[in-house]
């Protein structure tokens, strides 16, 4: 069951903008008004979308609408992308009989193709005339692209409710990826400490998986909070948004393109977070320790290579490596009690894995998540564009 903030309306339709068979256009409307924060990708090309929505978000924080689109990033569009981006949502205002202004926009795609703009004109009327609070699910499928599922996650507490969904599947790196994420609350939190609880929970899920190691022009995850329910426990608030968030990012790792396999990387036992951070990112990123999983090879010596060129300093002889509960590294070196045959079979059966690299030095941890890559990873970039 799936928990929506009142308040809220969603319509979806089909602009034929890639995807002529299912709708990839979305509209997330709120009459009343919302209070938004935003992070977006790190990439120093951004896509004309996110340089629209940043602009418009450095000089207010209450919007009414925002429109997404799928099969089209409008990224590396010149000047004209970022005039098409104007147009739509002047043309969604101009119907909704709002300040142009009000209206956000989001889109994910091809990169380097101009945004068919007379498609989002064609369909701007039955969007708004079909808006309800029902046609969230028909918003979260019409932004996918390479997903194979819909990404919903939804908290309901005493006092407020947390409701978000996401799309993303390929080019997914940390400090964001081909992901778009809204997230969608009555909780009515002070603009500044929504940031920043904002960045803390993107930092612990968005910023911590990966899928190929690309990093997208179009990554954003918004907050909106249309502040219906007031006198909110903070932690509380934080500790539920984390959970929306955290589920959302793991279903984009198990969705990622053609994987087999889900796998959560802890280091733990480190000297600070950063040094954490990075050490998981280097094995989460590894081609070969992914390709390894994958084939269901229990090849230690890619992890703690990959350990080794994460950039951290680190004391080898204290560092123990686990498989689930095998202990396969210790001090540095194999386990007196590695098995192959046993590790292997742990990776082959099991389509989550777990892998714990202990540092053996502090009392600081990070967990980062990835998948397998695969046969069917190749095929289905390789045929992305035809």
């Amino acid at each position: 069951m799936h928990y929506i903030p009142e308040g809220f309306l969603f319509s979806s339709a089909n602009a034929k903008i890639k995807y002529e068979n299912r709708n990839d256009v979305g509209l997330i409307y709120c009459p009343n008004g919302v209070k938004v924060s935003a992070v977006f990708t790190k990439n120093k090309i951004k896509a004309a979308p996110v340089l629209y929505s940043q602009n418009l978000l450095k000089n207010k924080s209450n919007f009414k609408a925002i429109i997404i689109n799928s099969g089209n990033a409008n990224a590396c569009t010149g000047e004209q992308g970022v005039e098409n981006c104007k147009i739509i949502c002047s043309n969604i205002a101009k119907k909704l009989k709002i300040h142009e202004h009000d209206v956000l926009i989001s889109s994910t795609g091809v990169i380097g193709v101009p945004l068919p703009v007379k498609n989002f004109l064609n369909i701007s009327e039955p969007l708004i005339k079909n808006l309800t609070k029902e046609e969230f699910i028909n918003v979260a499928k019409a932004i996918m692209t390479t997903d194979t599922i819909h990404k919903i996650y939804s908290v309901k507490k005493d006092n407020f409710t947390i409701f978000g969904f996401a799309k993303g599947a390929g080019m997914i790196n940390p400090d964001m990826a081909t992901m778009l994420a809204f997230i969608l609350t009555d909780a009515d939190i002070d603009k500044n400490l929504m940031d920043d609880i904002l960045k803390r929970v993107v930092d612990k899920t968005f910023n911590s998986i990966t899928v190929d190691g690309d990093m997208s022009t179009n990554d954003s995850v918004f907050l909106m909070s249309n502040r219906l329910k007031k006198n909110i426990n903070i932690d509380e608030f934080e500790k539920s948004l984390y959970e929306v968030a955290l589920n959302l990012a793991q279903m984009i790792v198990r969705d990622g393109e053609g994987a087999t396999k889900f796998v959560k990387i802890l280091v733990r036992n480190g000297t600070s977070e950063k040094q954490c951070k990075n050490i998981a990112k280097s094995v989460a990123n590894s081609l070969l320790v992914k390709t390894a999983i994958f084939g269901g090879d229990p090849n230690w010596g890619r992890i703690i290579a990959a350990v080794g060129y994460s950039g951290e300093n680190f004391i080898s002889e204290k560092l123990d490596i686990y498989f689930g509960d095998y202990k396969i590294v210790e001090n540095g070196a194999e386990s007196e009690n590695f098995s192959e045959k046993r590790c292997a079979q742990y990776l082959k059966k099991n389509k989550d894995i777990n892998i714990i690299i202990d540092l053996n030095e502090d009392d600081k941890n990070w967990e980062y998540y990835t998948c397998d890559i695969t046969y069917d990873y190749v095929k289905i970039n390789a045929e992305y564009r035809t």
